[in-house]
């Protein structure tokens, strides 16, 4: 089974591109959204794909933290430097996503739950352990009597 490409998940989820653009545009309000787009294309010209991780990682931040300053003192209670002002006013400069993975990877170096974990393998299936283990038996059993036989 091939993965779903960008395209036939927007249609998918949201119809067509116009409407993941409004969807991901009422994601970025004040609070959440640094401006860093062309103000001449605007965000109808970004990729499928970058569409789709930018509202997947909005709504995740949105969710857990409310704001972009919630994340960012997140970050900091994380690292231990909550009074740490210039650090915090570098902070505020990086875009949403770069404080999400930058909290990620904090939370997983401390040992702390993260919002979201970015991909999970699905888990395996019983039944088809099982038929691997008794192929696998199978085999051994098969081999270790021919060369019982051969001696």
């Amino acid at each position: 089974m091939s993965a779903k490409t960008p395209l036939s998940v927007v249609k998918e989820k949201f119809g067509d591109k116009s409407k993941l653009v409004e969807a991901l545009e009422k994601l970025t309000g004040e609070a959440l959204w640094v401006s860093r787009t062309n103000k001449d294309k605007g965000l109808a010209h970004v990729s499928n794909a970058k569409l789709l991780r930018l509202h997947a990682t909005f709504t995740l931040v949105k969710e857990k933290f409310g704001t972009r300053e919630k994340l960012i003192d997140a970050i900091l209670e994380l690292e231990k430097r909550a009074k740490d002002g210039e650090y915090k006013t570098k902070l505020s400069e990086w875009p949403v996503p770069r404080l999400f993975d930058a909290y990620q990877s904090l939370a997983k170096r401390k040992g702390h739950a993260a919002a979201e974990p970015k991909a999970k393998s699905p888990p395996a299936k019983p039944a088809a352990a099982a038929k691997t283990a008794k192929k696998t038996a199978t085999k051994t059993a098969k081999k270790s009597a021919a060369k019982k036989a051969a001696k």
